[in-house]
């Protein structure tokens, strides 16, 4: 007779086990269900397990979960592990991960924009995507608030060819930035938001250097409440340039947020 293990599985219907690959910057894998095929950008541990970031040919960005047989290499299934701290040279890259383009010049600026709130939104995408945002030509502005965003959005002018991408602050259900967001209808408009309160949160506390971004009560400003929980004098401008110089790359920013600029980057400059 045939052995038997204990789960049942006779050993001739067993997959063998799938070689591990260093998931190694620049390496081309398809993960296995999607079918999406790229570039390995990034790994990143999070509580879920670990977690890999693949880019296409488009420059399309996707994250999946680092599981056993979980991607294809040449044809082959295999399980991509965490490269180890000693491995090869890797190419040079962006604050944002991003391969770097040694000596490319800046693209002349599309018709196509990228809208954020205020102006510490936009020189915290200029420190992570400035590389990035000026070989493919997009600039960012800011709006100094949402209030006015259906106006601007009318005054802009959006189409085919001039994409707009609206990145708002503290956008969930039932605020007054979701009522404001859903008035826009318009089809070469993406408003897309991050759940803070404001862009200083989506700077990991552990890069600053804090155990956490504290709660301020309702009704106070809420950057002169974090300035006075930290002990940190009340000036909430020299307080940003302190938290903005501890972001060296995109592994100091929230995950939220970075998949949320890379998707408006997207839909300003892929065709539609």
């Amino acid at each position: 007779m045939r052995s038997y293990q204990p789960d049942l599985t006779p050993p001739w219907k067993k997959s063998a086990p799938a070689p591990e690959v260093p998931a190694e910057p620049d390496l081309v894998v398809e993960e296995a269900v999607t079918g999406f095929c790229g570039a390995v950008i990034r790994c990143e541990k999070t509580a879920q397990g670990p977690t890999v970031t693949l880019e296409d040919r488009f420059g399309k960005h996707r994250v999946f979960p680092m599981e056993p047989r979980g991607f294809l290499l040449e044809g082959r299934a295999v399980t991509l592990v965490r490269p180890s701290a000693a491995g090869p040279a890797r190419p040079s890259r962006t604050a944002s991960g991003s391969v770097a383009v040694p000596g490319a010049r800046a693209r002349v600026a599309r018709a196509g924009r990228i809208y954020v709130e205020g102006r510490h939104d936009a020189e915290l995408v200029e420190r992570v995507w400035g590389d990035d945002l000026r070989i493919e030509g997009v600039v960012v502005e800011y709006l100094e608030g949402v209030d006015d965003l259906p106006a601007i959005v009318r005054e802009f002018a959006p189409g085919p060819d001039a994409r707009l991408g609206v990145l708002v602050d503290h956008l969930v259900p039932g605020s007054k930035e979701s009522r404001i967001a859903a008035q826009v209808t318009d089809a070469n408009v993406l408003v897309v938001g991050h759940p803070y309160i404001d862009v200083w949160e989506a700077v990991k506390p552990s890069s600053v250097g804090i155990p956490g971004w504290p709660a301020v009560p309702r009704g106070q400003d809420w950057k002169t409440g974090v300035c006075r929980a930290l002990g940190w004098p009340e000036n909430t401008g020299a307080a940003w340039q302190h938290i903005l110089s501890k972001v060296g790359s995109y592994k100091d920013l929230e995950p939220q947020l970075l998949g949320l600029v890379e998707e408006l980057i997207d839909f300003v400059t892929l065709p539609s």
